[in-house]
């Protein structure tokens, strides 16, 4: 089904419809607007949870199934068409992707279009969580929560659906959009906006597991949320030889070992402390002997900032910097810095209709106020293009464990899974309204 088009909103009144206000026949002065008969956010968000609730067993089952079938970025074909199967049961709209799908609901050409947006990718990390729908497939599990973020925007998306009525009678349509890829940098999201994902999209929101975090409450900041990320990968070469006479070598060990304590020193001297530049490595391989200087030898990781300005301008100080370091060691060096996505920088207003929702859909107690990270996600292209924000969702058992992401032990309270979905559902029918 083609997408609305692209671009600035326009009016979308006839002749026949209101203006929006109402005329004084004695004065010609402005009176209160006219407003639709439609019922009020609260009560909308009341049936919708109710419906939610009746989805609860089913979204938990959906849930536990992708976590036991994960896949790796690129490679999301079974968890997608398990997305797609049970919303086109639904009746719902659905458009397949090179990656991914989008899926419409409401009206066909609404005045205002809200998105919710899941991410479907796993990461190439071994579970030892122990569960009983433990990941089948060896090194890959949903260590990042995608699975419970797929079932909750899925879970609204049917709970919308169910009371379309409501969606109509204010003319709002949501876009429920599952992304490839999030985990690989520059992000799957690009691939989504270039296929016009969020062409006729107002307003994007999305969720994000946060095990610090009960479950039940919801994680709220505007402006920045995460940070600026690329990967960086080193690579040394130059001639080795034996471990007795480095003299005669250009001791690639050696000098890989000063790129990894001595670039982070001096980028931390080199840039503004307050832009909060973290560059940590993940990955460092030099050689299979102890009694062997190598040839060659790489280090990867990942560069962080929480300034956007300083994310533009910060690739020549790098190479500059690595180049300095190693140069007294006289070995050839190659700086592969591929930038990755810019922070997420929630919109105030999506930031208020989160702190609504999360009040209605949860309780008054659930949003809490978070600090901006040096986590990247590449929900942060779609704000680049329209107005959104990302929610943190409690998924930490009360008085329980709390984990990491990306590690392979972390285990979710599954009742962030209702708790995400009636945020998100609750956020579409407030978005609308505004």
């Amino acid at each position: 089904m083609p997408f609305a088009t692209s671009g600035a909103r326009t009016s979308r009144m006839t002749p026949s419809e209101p203006t929006g206000h109402r005329l004084s026949p004695a004065h010609g002065q402005v009176a209160l607007p006219l407003v639709r008969p439609q019922r009020d956010v609260a009560s909308i968000t009341e049936v919708m949870c109710v419906t939610l609730a009746g989805l609860s067993d089913e979204l938990i089952e959906l849930r536990r199934d992708l976590h036991a079938h994960p896949e790796l970025a690129g490679d999301e074909v079974r968890t997608t068409t398990v997305v797609a199967d049970r919303l086109i049961a639904a009746g719902i709209r659905v458009r397949l992707l090179a990656g991914g799908l989008v899926a419409d609901i409401g009206p066909a050409d609404p005045e205002y279009r809200v998105a919710l947006r899941a991410d479907l990718d796993a990461l190439p990390v071994a579970e030892r969580t122990g569960l009983p729908f433990a990941s089948v497939h060896d090194g890959v599990c949903h260590a990042c929560g995608h699975d419970l973020h797929i079932a909750a925007v899925l879970g609204a998306g049917l709970a919308l659906h169910e009371n379309v009525e409501s969606l109509v009678a204010q003319g709002t349509g949501v876009r429920l959009i599952f992304q490839p890829a999030e985990e690989v940098i520059p992000g799957g999201a690009q691939r989504v906006i270039k296929a016009g994902g969020i062409e006729g999209v107002d307003a994007i929101f999305s969720i994000h597991c946060d095990p610090t975090l009960d479950v039940g409450e919801v994680g709220l900041r505007s402006g920045p949320l995460t940070s600026a990320a690329d990967r960086v990968t080193i690579t040394l070469s130059g001639r080795g030889g034996h471990t007795a006479r480095p003299h005669l070598t250009q001791d690639l060990t050696y000098a890989l070992a000063k790129v990894v304590t001595d670039v982070p020193a001096v980028l931390s001297r080199r840039v503004d402390p307050r832009a909060g530049v973290a560059l940590v490595w993940g990955s460092l391989h030099s050689g299979s002997a102890s009694n062997v200087i190598p040839s060659a030898g790489t280090v990867g990781g990942t560069l962080r900032m929480l300034d956007a300005h300083l994310w533009d301008e910060i690739g020549p100080l790098l190479e500059e910097v690595v180049h300095a370091v190693v140069s007294p060691y006289g070995v050839s060096v190659k700086v592969e810095h591929v930038r990755g996505v810019p922070p997420v920088v929630n919109d105030p207003d999506c930031v208020e209709t989160l702190h609504g929702a999360a009040v209605a859909a949860i309780g008054p107690d659930a949003p809490r106020p978070t600090l901006q990270s040096l986590g990247g996600e590449d929900f942060a292209w779609y704000v680049q293009e329209v107005p959104g924000a990302m929610a943190r969702l409690g998924t930490r058992t009360p008085g329980g464990a709390t984990y990491d992401l990306h590690q392979g032990d972390i285990i979710v309270d599954e009742r962030a899974v209702l708790e995400g979905a009636r945020l998100l559902a609750a956020s579409a029918i407030a978005a609308g309204r505004r």
